[in-house]
């Protein structure tokens, strides 16, 4: 029931930044490091965005409990030869 309540919340979270990319800029202000990555005009839009699509993604594998078939799944190429 737990993982459930905090996949909730960082699912929550991440919409909230989607959405709420202006607001956070005027009180968080601009992320130095994505305005130099990808540009001045939009740099820290979209660095709030995808830290937003980070967290629901997250929050998903969080609410629905497959955490570890994910990491299976993500490391495989690294692990597929060391099986025998």
């Amino acid at each position: 029931m737990g993982h459930i309540i905090l996949g909730i919340i960082l699912t929550a979270v991440g919409a909230i930044l989607i959405i709420k990319t202006e607001w956070f800029i005027n009180n968080f202000g601009r992320m130095s490091w994505f305005e130099e990555k990808l540009g001045y005009e939009g740099g820290s839009r979209l660095g709030y965005k995808l830290v937003g699509i980070v967290f629901l993604f997250v929050g998903i594998i969080v609410m629905t409990g497959s955490g570890t078939a994910f990491l299976q799944w993500l490391t495989k190429p690294l692990t597929r030869y060391s099986q025998k």
